[in-house]
């Protein structure tokens, strides 16, 4: 049985597999809109990556005991791989707006929240800066997932949703407020999925078609027994009238 810890590695190495295989991000389907976060970090974490490098080195000069330097090597070279490692999971583990409306809220291997659609309240871009830790939840119940200490997007939820914190801990949430690069087109993507949700909900069933004109009617010409009828009337007609003609002509004149 893998313990946490494990898991927590193993997950590490094959994101980071994935971001050097260039594969794409991890849990999007078609039809999926993928949410990064991953960017408002960068600039930190790969400060973080030059800082662990130049201790590594640092320690290697300073330290006089030879005997030391090996667990002290091994042990920077983690912290330089731990780094890299979690940004590169960042990347491949963005916010998910499902096609179904529901979203699923990660930062990296530490946090991974599934929010189904129908506790779904609203969803709106707001860009607020909290100062709690990730995955801490306010005394109103929102948990706040901030990037580069902002976050750009707030799930309002129907009721209380439980979900684990990071290193464990469980907690519950009536709201979620989280980053994404590209907040206002997941917050209108959502808007258009609620509401075409709303629309098959409703099960309107079609009106229905009005009864069919008569033949006549409907396609704007005669039909033969009509046309034919005019025809007979019109060439009585002329005939009577070419019969008095003819008895007027035969007559003698005064």
């Amino acid at each position: 049985m893998r313990t946490p810890l494990i898991q927590h590695q193993l997950t590490l190495w094959r994101d980071l597999s994935r971001r050097l295989g260039r594969r794409g991000p991890d849990g999007v389907a078609e039809g999926d809109i993928a949410a990064p976060y991953a960017p408002a970090q960068s600039a930190m974490m790969y400060g973080l990556l030059f800082v662990a490098v130049a201790e590594t080195v640092a320690l290697a000069v300073v330290i006089p005991w030879p005997w030391l330097h090996v667990p002290v090597l091994v042990l920077d070279l983690w912290g330089c791989w731990y780094v890299l490692a979690l940004h590169a999971s960042c990347v491949v583990r963005p916010h998910v707006l499902k096609a179904d409306g529901s979203l699923l809220l990660r930062y990296g291997p530490l946090l991974d929240v599934t929010v189904p659609a129908s506790r779904i309240a609203r969803l709106c871009a707001d860009r607020a800066y909290p100062e709690a830790r990730l995955g801490a939840v306010t005394a109103s119940g929102t948990a706040d997932l901030p990037v580069g200490g902002m976050t750009t997007l707030t799930v309002e939820l129907t009721e209380p949703l439980p979900f684990t914190r990071p290193l464990g801990a469980r907690a519950e949430a009536r709201a979620f407020r989280f980053h994404a690069e590209n907040a206002a087109e997941v917050a209108r993507t959502w808007r258009c999925v609620r509401e075409v949700g709303e629309a098959v909900g409703q099960g309107t069933a079609p009106e229905p078609p009005h009864p069919q004109a008569p033949q006549s009617i409907q396609s704007g010409i005669a039909s033969p027994e009509a046309a034919a009828r005019p025809k007979k009337s019109v060439s009585r007609e002329n005939g009577s009238r070419a019969r008095s003609r003819d008895a007027g002509e035969s007559q003698p004149r005064a």
